[in-house]
């Protein structure tokens, strides 16, 4: 059966949500499909604890704010149960358990196959299927030989199956963080192993969020981002310590800190033992940079994720950190009425982010259906905008 629309947006998430509201707000007519049961599918399935790093007056999707008594940091079930409310209030035009298979543009109309044959066409398609739907996992050497678990941060739900284990983490993102020290403080042995290295600022100065701070930074070079975080983290290792892990590399991708002190104080106590970058597996662990080899049950990789973008099978070229390119934050420099929300990652937070490039991704959609120009937003391709 052929359905159409003036507006496809593939993903329920909150890049998802946030654009329907938009879209609907602008007058057009479109339809979300989620590929799972319910709204914020993603979030309703990654690990018990999480807590955001981002304020939830930050967090918060346009058009409606957190419930006051939200904590300033909401977890992850405050979350997803602010997503539903949000769905619920804007009359999100979901249809669940719908997975998109393939999308194609035939003489500039796009039609979206679903994986139960189902074809949709439309105008426009706005791809919000964000990041953790598609995790990243390193080839390394020997895995096939390890007699232990590996297993992808997304896939750790809680610490009780790790209770006096022993248990190497991988990566120098926030995950790999969070996940360390839960794991620690429940009795399992930790080790994490630390390739780059990653700066380490507070999440909280005198009670304000550090995310407050950072909206001002964002529009700052990289460079300059990287010189005032390493700035923040030598003065924080002043008060408490050296954080122990090595400053990261210069990058042109997201290099979002590692927030909060949990982690630095287990690596200062030797509660939790830091390594360099893991060489391959052997059978019963891994062989590290150092060339030294340790023993362990359990291997998680908190390697972080790519963009969920596999349904364009080609369609579109992607830039040195793995999102569409683009022009204009979120129009896609290969495909003509082809949009992405949830591709821009910086300091201040991907919801924050998010918030924007709906509105943006809704507002060339809407100058399209109804035959307007938007060339005073510009419209010159780039590369990517970050």
């Amino acid at each position: 059966m052929l359905k159409s629309c003036d507006a496809l947006v593939v993903g329920a998430g909150p890049a998802g949500l946030a654009t329907s509201r938009a879209l609907s707000h602008a007058g057009v007519r479109h339809v979300v499909l989620e590929r799972g049961g319910q709204i914020g599918q993603t979030w309703a399935n990654l690990y018990d604890n999480l807590v955001l790093h981002t304020a939830k007056r930050l967090s918060a999707l346009p058009g409606l704010d957190f419930p006051s008594s939200t904590p300033l940091f909401p977890t992850r079930r405050d979350f997803l149960a602010y997503l539903h409310r949000y769905a619920d209030t804007f009359r999100v035009p979901v249809e669940m358990k719908t997975e998109v298979a393939s999308l194609h543009n035939v003489d500039g109309t796009w039609v979206a196959r679903t994986t139960s044959g189902a074809e949709i066409q439309a105008r426009a398609v706005v791809v919000a299927t964000g990041i953790v739907s598609n995790p990243h996992i390193p080839e390394i050497p020997g895995r096939q030989r390890f007699s232990g678990r590996v297993l992808h941060s997304v896939e750790y739900r809680r610490p009780d199956d790790f209770t006096g284990k022993r248990v190497l983490v991988v990566g120098a993102g926030n995950s790999a963080g969070e996940i360390s020290v839960e794991l620690a403080r429940a009795g399992a042995d930790v080790t994490l192993a630390v390739r780059s290295g990653a700066f380490v600022v507070p999440r909280e100065i005198a009670g304000i969020p550090i995310q407050y701070l950072s909206v001002g930074l964002a529009s700052l070079p990289n460079s300059t981002q990287r010189t005032i975080a390493a700035m923040i983290g030598r003065l924080s290792s002043l008060v408490r310590g050296p954080a122990m892990l090595p400053p990261p590399p210069p990058t042109d991708c997201p290099n979002v800190p590692l927030i909060g002190f949990q982690l630095a104080d287990l690596l200062r106590a030797g509660t939790i033992r830091l390594k360099g970058g893991v060489v391959d597996f052997t059978t019963g662990g891994v062989r590290f940079s150092d060339d030294s080899e340790q023993p362990f049950d359990s291997v998680i990789l908190a390697t972080g994720y790519r963009a969920a973008v596999g349904m364009l099978h080609g369609l579109i070229h992607l830039d040195d950190c793995g999102f569409a390119l683009r022009r204009n934050k979120v129009v896609s420099v290969d495909q003509p009425g082809l949009y992405f929300v949830g591709h821009n990652y910086d300091i201040r937070g991907g919801l924050f982010n998010i918030g924007r490039d709906g509105r943006l991704a809704a507002g060339w959609i809407k100058a399209a259906v109804h035959g307007k120009s938007r060339t005073s937003i510009g419209t010159q391709p780039r590369s990517s905008e970050k």
